[in-house]
């Protein structure tokens, strides 16, 4: 039987990039994680790294990448059952906001993934506006939320980076004289990055169409009706990123920050945000 304590060091390997920083990530020496990984070969029977002096990246043999998948899942099984095990007796309600932006099948992935790992705490969902949640965690409506901010704007339990594109329709023209735009209602980030950023270039432009779904600025989008600004996860196939064409450059990057309304949190609420910090990408 292959030890689970083994495949988990191989996982953390790989992750990390290096058998130093895998030491750093476990809490253990060089050494020893180069002795795990050699007994894990021993083991399975097959060389899984290829240990090349030269390049200090990790490269996986092809029987290493067939185990790394079943290894995951068997270190992600073992997660849940300790975190079932340990968490037994944790019960409550975390209230939770996230942007009216956040993609949809992503979000319930994440509520039906927490809901069947701890089923003894309700998540209770608030969409909005970035601006609007954190006002509601300022009045503890909500105890914490997922907001999109700029980049290094304030203290977060976690940062997820996001890096916007100028995006159009498949044939939208470009030469306009003035700037058709797709955005979000007032208050949003990217509406805001939009419009400042054509005033710097000296564009004319309007407001072609506006909401606060995110399926609708996407459907806007490739019905050719204008212009946006979004992060890599809402680019659809038939969207073009047309931001060289413009002639604006890159658009500064913003970030998704898990913050919460007490800097002291619940125990229900660090197994919410462990689980968002494993989960978000």
């Amino acid at each position: 039987m292959i030890d689970l304590d083994l495949l988990q060091t191989f996982v953390s390997v790989v992750d990390s990039g290096g058998f130093t920083r895998a030491g750093d990530r476990v809490k253990r020496t060089q050494s020893t994680i180069s002795q795990q990984i050699k007994k894990l070969e021993e083991q399975v029977g097959r060389a899984l790294l290829v240990r090349q002096r030269a390049c200090r990246s990790v490269q996986l043999t092809e029987d290493g990448e067939r185990l790394l998948g079943y290894a995951r899942r068997l270190v992600g099984l073992a997660r849940e059952v300790g975190d079932m095990m340990s968490c037994a007796d944790i019960r409550g309600v975390v209230s939770l906001g996230i942007p009216e932006d956040f993609p949809i099948d992503q979000l319930i992935r994440l509520i039906t993934g927490f809901n069947q790992r701890f089923p003894d705490i309700r998540l209770d969902i608030s969409n909005g506006l970035s601006s609007s949640l954190i006002a509601q965690m300022e009045r503890r409506e909500l105890d914490m939320a997922v907001v999109k901010r700029n980049s290094g704007d304030g203290e977060a339990i976690a940062i997820w980076p996001e890096h916007l594109s100028w995006v159009a329709g498949p044939d939208l023209p470009l030469d306009q004289d003035t700037v058709p735009l797709v955005v979000y209602a007032p208050g949003c980030l990217y509406r805001e990055r939009a419009i400042r950023a054509l005033e710097l270039a000296g564009r004319r432009w309007r407001i072609a169409f506006a909401s606060p779904s995110l399926t609708s600025i996407q459907a806007a989008i490739s019905a050719n009706l204008g212009l946006s600004l979004l992060p890599g996860n809402a680019i659809r196939p038939d969207h073009r990123i047309v931001s060289t064409e413009l002639g604006l450059g890159v658009p500064p990057s913003t970030e998704l920050a898990l913050v919460a309304a007490s800097r002291i949190l619940t125990n229900a609420q660090k197994l919410v945000a462990d689980f968002l910090i494993e989960h978000v990408n």
